[in-house]
């Protein structure tokens, strides 16, 4: 599903206006793989190309936040080879970003639970947030065993746990205060959330963040998607009105 059809010119993105924060559900490697008679690793291979791609095209046009949907809570039960693949093509991405980082300065925080993950992965996930953690240029977020609710969840307890403990008071309990409990803590909402693949859904993505954000979705699979799709969806973006409830 596109919102504009593939036939027809979409409006040409302004640089100058972009939203604070675009979200990415990176969405259709293995069937990008399958219709090359490829095996699903190789589309995660060439999608893990396209992130790369993507990132540093968001850096370059002065976007301020970047958030991917990288491996949801979910995605353990695909085959153990696959899910290895994904994790080596990680470790691989994040070993360049170290080598990387004192020249481009994007700043790289992940979402979610880290703790099932390989030590190695691990440690290379906290040393990358580390590293980064003085830049203030483009901020890429990387949603590794994310699950939105699962966030919710450990919101939930960890400010019950407070509670508990006198260090706050349930009827002082705002949104915002709430959203301080969030790994996207300090993170404004995204502005856009971007899925291809032509699936129409959210699959337990920052659902409690995508509140009134806006949505972009194309039948593009996810290795093919281009710096011009990026900017396609933008320039949809910014011929929206967005009204927060109001007239």
């Amino acid at each position: 599903m596109a919102l504009f059809p593939r036939r027809e010119k979409a409006p040409e993105a302004d640089l100058e206006h972009l939203p604070r924060h675009i979200a990415i559900i990176m969405d259709g490697n293995g069937r990008w793989a399958k219709q090359r008679g490829l095996p699903r690793t190789a589309g995660h291979a060439a999608g893990a190309e396209t992130f790369r791609t993507v990132a540093t095209f968001a850096k370059d046009i002065g976007l301020e936040y970047l958030t991917v949907y990288a491996f949801s809570t979910e995605n353990w039960k695909r085959p153990p080879e696959e899910v290895q693949a994904i994790m080596g093509l990680l470790e691989k991405y994040l070993h360049e970003a170290i080598g990387r980082m004192a020249r481009d300065r994007v700043k790289m925080a992940f979402f979610g639970d880290l703790t099932p993950l390989a030590p190695k992965l691990q440690a290379l996930c906290h040393e990358t947030e580390e590293i980064s953690r003085g830049y203030d240029g483009c901020q890429v977020n990387i949603c590794l065993n994310y699950g939105g609710r699962d966030e919710i969840v450990r919101a939930a307890r960890a400010f019950a746990l407070d509670c508990a403990e006198g260090r706050a008071d349930p009827n002082h309990l705002t949104e915002e205060r709430f959203g301080n409990y969030l790994y996207s803590a300090g993170v404004p909402d995204p502005d856009l959330i971007i899925r291809p693949s032509g699936e129409v859904r959210l699959s337990n993505f920052l659902p409690w963040q995508s509140a009134y954000a806006e949505f972009y979705f194309t039948d593009v699979l996810w290795p093919d998607f281009s710096k011009e799709e990026l900017l396609r969806a933008i320039a949809v973006y910014q011929h929206r009105s967005r009204r927060y409830g109001g007239v």
